[in-house]
This record gives structure tokens, sequence and C-alpha cells, in this order.
């Protein structure tokens, strides 16, 4: 069914706890050195919450600043979208939490659970529902607290991840102002076992004996990651430049999800991307799953790197195996 209207993006905001876990903090851990963290995955430090913080207070702050980027009242929305596997509970959503701490009383919100691919997940649903008519306005946040659920005995994992939020604010708009040109997203349960958490759901509930095997906590077959994250991520890069029928060389900015620096590589290497139109900020936040792209999108725009009128690329992988694109214009 067409579509009936088209989908901008209004409004764009982030959030990252103020302490920050360098590389040098890690060699005090775990068996690992600067040298050896930053060659493998581009990381110099993340930022990582408190014992007395909690998802919601970093995906609410993102939200009220791409709310007031946007110039939206939270009574506006119409749809509260959070991309996570780290709420602050197992239920009710994160969702429910941040439209309450926002304010945002006619708004429906729900959590979206696509690991690192989730933001681009809630966008693609995001966008149906308005170009449908069903509403005018929707936040779509990704908020990971990773830290929460890394294994710190693990060094081969937990140099990896950090902590942030970041959002957009969505609006209908007339079908000439559309800036979601397309979207598109896939995934295989197959691969389950390559990257996830595997016990503590109602498959393998927690107990006090299993609690020490640590499996609770991310675990990752890392080569068997990189080559699919590589291959699939340019699939999705490809088939969201098709659907819109947008060539690569037209794209200004490449934003892909910021795992770790050769996957960035190799990826931009295999859709002939040049560096200075690759955007990375990997060394200073790890990798945030669902939040990295919208992060990366805030701050590309504060920064003057994605500017008004621009094309952006967006692509991602995470457990699931999930992957995903969308390519806006901003």
């Amino acid at each position: 069914m067409d579509a009936n209207f088209g989908v901008r993006i209004a409004g764009t905001g982030r959030a990252v706890p103020d302490k920050i876990l360098t590389n040098e903090d890690l060699s005090h851990i775990v068996d690992t050195t600067d040298e050896w963290i930053t060659t493998r995955s581009g990381i110099k430090r993340r930022h990582v919450i408190t014992d007395d913080q909690k998802n919601s207070d970093f995906a609410s702050e993102a939200g009220r600043k791409a709310l007031e980027d946007a110039g939206i009242k939270a009574e506006d929305l119409d749809f509260i979208i959070i991309a996570t596997v780290t709420g602050d509970f197992i239920f009710p959503s994160t969702a429910v939490v941040v439209q309450e701490m926002l304010g945002a009383k006619n708004a429906s919100a729900w959590d979206m659970s696509a690991a690192c691919t989730g933001w681009l997940f809630a966008i693609s649903q995001a966008k149906a529902l308005l170009a449908s008519g069903a509403g005018k306005t929707a936040l779509v946040i990704g908020s990971e607290m990773l830290t929460r659920i890394t294994n710190w005995k693990d060094r081969s994992t937990c140099v990896l991840f950090g902590d942030g939020s970041g959002a957009v604010v969505l609006q209908a708009c007339a079908p000439e102002d559309n800036g979601i040109l397309s979207t598109w997203t896939r995934s295989d349960g197959s691969l389950i076992h390559l990257l996830n958490a595997p016990i503590g759901g109602t498959a393998v509930p927690l107990t006090h004996e299993n609690l020490e095997s640590g499996l609770n906590k991310i675990t990752m077959a890392g080569r068997e990651v990189f080559k699919h994250a590589v291959r699939n991520m340019g699939q999705a890069a490809i088939e969201a430049l098709i659907k819109a029928g947008v060539s690569a060389s037209d794209v200004d900015l490449l934003i892909p999800h910021q795992a770790n620096i050769r996957i960035i590589d190799a990826l931009a290497s295999r859709l002939d991307f040049p560096p200075e139109k690759v955007y990375k900020n990997i060394q200073e936040y790890g990798n945030t799953s669902a939040a990295s792209i919208p992060i990366a999108l805030d701050e590309a725009r504060s920064k003057g790197v994605a500017k008004s009128g621009d094309k952006i690329l967006m692509v991602a992988f995470g457990g699931g195996l999930t992957w995903g694109s969308a390519l806006i214009q901003i």
C-alpha cells in the first residue's frame, strides 16, 4: 500500500554517562593493554553508568533533547519506541517509564528488541505508522546499558561495550518533504548462538547453580560475527540504496553501527566509501548497541558533519542475528 504521508526527522538528541572507563582502567581489571584493545577494536574509552543510574535516566534525557531540538512538546507525541535489550525491568517496558518521565501522556509506548539493529527496526516501524496516518509524531530512542550485562572476566568482550542513549523525533509530513527515503531489515534465528546472553530467560532460568557460569552476560563468537557483520551490513546498505533509487555516490555520509573499527573499515571498503564520508566515534563510546547510530547521528549534526539536505546511509547488525539499514535526508 502506498504511503499517505512522508516522514521526516524533526530533531535529534543524545545522552551518555559522565563516568569514563579507559583502556588503561581496563588493564587493571583484566589481562589486556591499551594497544591490544585499540588495535583490535579502535576503542579508547567508553562511558559507563554508576550503580545508582538506570537506562530510563539516559533514554529520557536523550528524548528530551530531541524534543527540544524539534520544538515539540512531549504531550504532542503519539508514539514512543525504545530499542533496547537492557531495559529497567523485565517488564514493564522502559518506554512507559520514559513516557511518564517526559510527561508524554497522549503517547502509546513500547520497547523494541533487536539487539544492535534495534533502533533501525524501530525507525522502520515508526515510519510505517506515521506514513499510514496512524499518528503524527513519534519519539524513537536507542538506549543501552550494556555494561550491566558485560562479563568483566572475559577480556575478549568486556573491552568492547559502553552505555548511552540516542533519540530522534519523527513527524509525518507532505510526501514531497519525505526524509526517510528507505528502510530495510532482516534476521536469521539460526545464528542465535553467535551473539547472545544464553541464560536468565524462560528457556534457561537463572539459578544459584548456573549464575557462576557468566552465561547470563554477553557471549560472542567474534570471528563468525565479524564475517556475518560485514557481509550482511553490506547487503543492507545496498538494499536501502536500491529501494530509494539512490546511488552510493549520492550519499553524503555513512553512519555504520559502531561495533569494531575493523568491521567499519571493511564495510566502507566493500561499499567503496572514502574515509571522509564514513562517520566514526567508536574510539569515544565503544559499542553502545542500539544507541550507537542515533548517538552518532546527533553528534554528526552538532559538529556540522551532517548538514541540512545531506543524504545519510545508516546500517547495523546485531544479535539474533539481525541486520538492517535506513537512508535518510536531514
